[in-house]
């Protein structure tokens, strides 16, 4: 991950930029990130393809995949793996960009992304007001799904790691909605 050093950059300068290299804006810092490994693509897509076929059965809303740029305000620009949104929300996608905060986030962490997904993003999703976050750990083969609480904080609703025997995850908000781990982990 690249850091530039012109701050605080905003979605209006984040538009101007003329490269094809990924980008994100956290709290007004500009930052590159390669692209994901193939591993984290494969999880990503075994995930993703669980949400959407029991979104899409269901009939409850749409769900986007990395690149999109999910505007949370002018100083924080991100880029999650997958996000859901419900149906009566959908007005938050624009031509260009989703303009909000979805109802779901989730980030696949990598070793280069670990501390940015985890406290970063983290606090950014928490105070923007994003109900459900997912952190996945293909290394550690676990899963983590928080869940904002009264107080308008993260706590843990649900964990799942396939080497403690945990073979499942479900979500809070989208009610009856679980993954398999053994299918998110394999290649």
């Amino acid at each position: 991950m690249m850091r530039t050093k012109e701050k605080p950059w905003s979605y209006e300068d984040y538009l101007k930029l003329e490269d094809d290299k990924r980008y994100e804006i956290i709290e007004g810092e500009l930052l590159m990130s390669p692209a994901p490994v193939p591993y984290h693509q494969a999880v990503s897509r075994n995930i993703g393809f669980a949400l959407w076929s029991y979104v899409k059965k269901k009939k409850l809303g749409v769900v986007y995949y990395t690149p999109i740029d999910v505007v949370l305000d002018e100083h924080n620009v991100f880029q999650p793996d997958i996000v859901f949104i419900f149906e009566e929300r959908k007005h938050i996608v624009g031509e260009k960009a989703i303009k909000g905060a979805p109802d779901l986030v989730i980030e696949i962490v990598s070793p280069s992304s670990l501390g940015r997904d985890t406290v970063l993003k983290r606090n950014v999703y928490e105070k923007s007001g994003v109900k459900e976050f997912w952190i996945v750990y293909p290394e550690m083969k676990c899963v983590e799904v928080l869940v904002l609480n009264e107080e308008e904080k993260y706590e843990l609703y649900d964990e799942g790691c396939l080497v403690e025997g945990k073979r499942e995850v479900s979500s809070k908000i989208i009610k009856g909605f679980k993954l398999n781990l053994e299918e998110v982990f394999q290649t």
